[in-house]
């Protein structure tokens, strides 16, 4: 179950991203409404990923939430960055924004699904 909701909070956003900068002939709310759709559906990280860590171990519990949010920001801190070198670069906001969330939101579908795991760990015995 927490594959599956996770896996559902990187996929909906990414295919709305996709969505969304492809020319469908939508409007711009319709654009709104889809993008807005797929990050509400982003939300399924609750009970995927951030229920893993009292599922990994109660104990540790917010030691291990602590330690997977710093990780988790170090790409807010350089996606800012290398989204503003991108966008110099190629003069696109799909290419410079879009283009590098959907790879990323896919590669972590992949990383997810292949390797996530609830099972408690020793460390917490």
């Amino acid at each position: 179950v927490r594959k599956i909701c996770q896996a559902i909070s990187f996929v909906s956003p990414a295919t709305c991203m996709i969505l969304s900068s492809v020319d469908l002939g939508l409007s711009p709310w319709e654009d709104v409404v889809i993008l807005t759709g797929g990050l509400a559906l982003s939300s399924f990280a609750l009970s995927g990923l951030y229920c893993t860590h009292q599922d990994i171990s109660p104990e540790y519990a917010s030691i291990l939430l602590g330690i997977t949010n710093t990780v988790g920001a170090f790409p807010g801190i350089v996606g800012v960055a290398l989204t503003g070198y991108l966008l110099d670069s190629t003069h696109s906001w799909v290419m410079s924004l879009f283009a590098p969330s959907v790879f990323f939101y896919l590669t972590g579908t992949v990383v997810w699904l292949a390797f996530a795991s609830s099972e408690p760990r020793k460390f917490s015995k």
